[in-house]
């Protein structure tokens, strides 16, 4: 079982336009076209069974069409081997109840993104997000560290979210990147162990780049083995395999896996059992 617990998907008729422009400020290339059937023939070349869809809001009031389109679809998706979860901005008044109806409906988790969302992690906004959907049994995951194409700040640091957990403590608590793009040794050696869960996401291997101008950091991801360093200092138990689709490969992140030197009972976990778990599947 593999599950790929970071993907993005757009609607066929934007897809093209919202990746060209993420592109324009990261100056790096998509992998595949961000559409559903996009990422389920990377699924299939991948031999992944199923991925997580992550949507953003990045304005409070996309919140509950978003969320309602998500709750909607959410079957068909799964027909396609794909769970959606739902999402949230920190300026969204109603969340209390927009987060219990994620929860009713059966949505497993909710994405936040403080980059995209112009809030930092630990402010008193997404504090009151992140304790009411622990409280509901939600799963939590949000970008971490710096974001490539918004790199003026770093939303998401070490320290913040060292802040959250002494605050909040949320139960299911996700942290993308590895534990925070760019400030990955920061993690390590500040954060590890900690009890949340990281994702893989764009953070291993080479990045596709536009030549010019250059993208600023897209020199900065782990090598194969820093990443397996800091998957066991963490706990390989608490690892998920995730790309960011679109923005990489999942038979060349499966292939990183398979190839490193994890043992094969460190690859099922991270492949798919912890996914399962977290996911009560």
């Amino acid at each position: 079982m593999i599950i790929d617990f970071h993907t993005h998907t757009f609607p066929d008729r934007i897809a093209g336009r919202v990746l060209q422009s993420l592109s324009n400020a990261s100056r790096t290339l998509p992998v595949v076209d961000g559409t559903i059937g996009g990422l389920t023939a990377n699924m299939k070349a991948a031999g992944v069974d199923f991925a997580v869809n992550l949507p953003v809001m990045t304005r409070p009031d996309q919140v509950e069409s978003l969320n309602h389109k998500m709750i909607d679809s959410q079957e068909d998706l799964l027909a396609s081997g794909i769970i959606t979860f739902g999402g949230m901005h920190p300026d969204y008044q109603n969340y209390k109840q927009e987060l219990r109806l994620l929860h009713e409906s059966g949505i497993k988790g909710i994405k936040l993104h403080p980059a995209y969302q112009g809030r930092n992690i630990d402010d008193p906004s997404f504090l009151r997000i992140i304790e009411t959907a622990s409280a509901l049994g939600l799963i939590i995951l949000t970008h971490a560290g710096i974001d490539i194409g918004i790199y003026d700040h770093n939303y998401a640091s070490v320290p913040q979210i060292l802040n959250v957990l002494r605050l909040v403590a949320p139960d299911r608590f996700v942290l993308a990147h590895m534990g925070g793009w760019g400030c990955w040794y920061q993690f390590e050696a500040d954060l590890a162990g900690a009890p949340l869960w990281i994702d893989t996401a764009f953070s291993i291997g080479p990045i596709p780049v536009m030549t010019e101008p250059p993208a600023p950091l897209a020199s900065q991801n782990l090598s194969v083995e820093d990443a397996v360093r800091i998957m066991r200092k963490h706990g390989t138990d608490r690892v998920l395999f995730a790309t960011d689709s679109p923005w990489a490969d999942m038979v060349d992140y499966v292939q990183m896996v398979k190839e490193s030197t994890l043992s094969n009972e460190e690859q099922e976990r991270i492949l798919g059992s912890n996914a399962l778990q977290l996911l009560g599947m």
